[in-house]
């Protein structure tokens, strides 16, 4: 194993980090200056040090100079910063420096032991993984036994140009599996043309899909081709189609049938040749039934599905998944990739991810930007995660898949997929059921938990729905207290009989 370098003016300091080590059973080297290792560092090469712990303020050198110089020539170097000085300068400027944790002094021995430790584990780490770091990123990442159902179905349909229907829970990637469908296809080479129904307004929908000729509408200055035509040779990705207007659903069925359309105003048929691929989240069988969606479009749609599992039920790719979002974000930013310890990559897979790959890869880039050292620990995790409370849950029931043949969509039993348990709703309406055995901090925590969950999940009414619940939770107990009395429940809570009376009507606790 490589040795552990030290650098530090204070001999004292560099005797008790060499005996504490070699207990540990780390060999080590010592420097006094900047200049010696910058020197060492051009003579060892790759036998170089396997961590650097270095004082920051040394005679004939800066640690923070030396960090920016050994970062420039061996960039996955973890290094530790030591200071006397703990101002917030220099901790702002070893982190930007890309430093692996910074070091107070005087610091205790068997932490800071600790801490060398971790970065030794991250350096073999990074080693290990450096090849694979540098090699080009997959498009899609999954082990899961319901990915790897999704990637059989992928390469199954590679040499088909069949219509295929993708559901799956928002931000699951359903867009990156359309993508992979045109990407491996015979279409390859012709344009991949997406379009979200759910996100332009109705009047323009059918412009943005068939196109316009030159006055068809006030605006309309010139012919304009729709999306339909610029999709000619290629594959045009429909997402949200569950929420395309009905009136348009007619037309759309019409281009799926004889491969032809009409821009807006134009009289002559403009034909294209466009593999269709549409995606929702809805529940497309239960539109139909409300009248929502024409049915005769549905099984013109549904000639092939593939479900996309949501990633609570494929929780064993979330640690694959968070290291690639996080050399991704890096690579966006132009910083030195963080990495993640076991423990919060333990507590993110314990996560419900209402909002799914997306979700997971928003939180890693937060952590790129937010998290104060290189090392991702669990209390670094942003508050959605760390709020949710750890819950016994019980095990999720098996799902059934879709087993896909090129041409033909078939339902088959299920696997036995490592079902995982899903995460339970923190239960702020238990808070007054528990009162007798929960402290204030406890429902308090419960209460911000759920708002996180809320506001992570999207949801837009949260201080409404939150509020209400309160509410209902503090009348219900006070009317219980005083036996249904409702001027003395008033009294106790200290609110106006009348807002009492308003408040029962409204949150319809009569």
């Amino acid at each position: 194993m490589k040795p552990i370098w030290i650098v530090d003016d204070d001999p004292s300091i560099r005797f008790v980090l060499e005996k504490a080590l070699a207990r540990a059973e780390l060999r080590t080297r010592s420097f006094t200056n900047p200049r010696e290792v910058l020197a060492a560092l051009s003579e060892s090469g790759e036998s170089g040090p396997q961590v650097l712990v270095s004082d920051i303020r040394m005679p004939g050198g800066n640690g923070l100079d030396l960090l920016e110089k050994v970062k420039t020539r061996v960039p996955t170097l973890p290094v530790i910063i030591m200071t006397a000085f703990s101002d917030l300068d220099s901790a702002v400027s070893a982190f930007q420096g890309g430093a692996f944790e910074y070091l107070a002094k005087p610091f205790d021995v068997p932490k800071a032991v600790e801490l060398i430790q971790r970065a030794v584990a991250e350096s073999q780490r990074e080693a290990l993984g450096a090849e694979q770091q540098q090699s080009a990123a997959p498009e899609m990442l999954g082990q899961a036994p319901a990915m790897q159902d999704v990637f059989r179905a992928i390469g199954r349909l590679s040499a088909s140009n069949v219509t295929v229907l993708i559901t799956g829970e928002s931000g699951s990637g359903k867009e990156l599996v359309a993508r992979a469908l045109h990407k491996h296809s015979s279409r390859a080479s012709g344009p991949f043309v997406a379009i979200n129904t759910a996100a332009i307004p109705k009047d323009l929908l059918e412009s943005e899909l068939f196109g316009h000729e030159r006055g068809a509408f006030t605006g309309a200055q010139t012919m304009r081709r729709g999306r339909f035509e610029q999709a000619d040779g290629g594959t045009l990705f429909l997402d949200e189609i569950g929420d395309m207007p009905f009136d348009l659903q007619t037309r759309l069925l019409r281009v799926l049938s004889d491969g032809q359309f009409y821009r807006v105003g134009g009289h002559g048929a403009v034909k294209a040749s466009v593999r269709v691929v549409a995606a929702t989240h809805q529940d497309l069988e239960q539109r139909v039934k409300d009248g929502a969606f024409r049915e005769d479009l549905f099984h013109r749609l549904n000639v092939i599905r593939l479900r996309l599992p949501p990633l609570r039920e494929r929780r064993e790719d979330i640690p694959a998944l968070a290291r690639h979002f996080l050399q991704q974000s890096a690579r966006q930013l132009g910083v030195e990739p963080k990495r993640i310890s076991d423990a919060a990559l333990a507590r993110l897979a314990g996560f419900g991810f209402p909002g799914n790959v997306r979700q997971l890869e928003n939180i890693c880039h937060w952590l790129t930007v937010m998290a104060p050292a290189q090392v991702i620990d669990e209390k670094d995790l942003p508050p959605e995660v760390l709020l949710t409370p750890a819950v016994p849950l019980s095990p999720a029931k098996p799902i059934a898949t879709e087993n896909i043949a090129a041409g033909a969509c078939q339902t088959v039993a299920p696997g036995q997929f490592d079902a995982q348990p899903l995460v339970a709703e923190p239960a702020v309406g238990a808070i007054a059921d528990t009162a007798a055995g929960v402290s204030l901090a406890d429902w308090e925590r419960g209460l911000e938990a759920e708002a996180a969950r809320l506001l992570a999940g999207g949801q837009a009414d949260v201080w409404d729905r939150l509020v209400g619940r309160v509410e209902s939770r503090l009348i219900h107990a006070a009317l219980t207290s005083t036996r249904g009395r409702r001027i003395e429940a008033a009294q106790r809570l200290g609110i106006g009989r009348n807002t009492i009376t308003r408040k029962i009507q409204e949150l319809g606790l009569d």
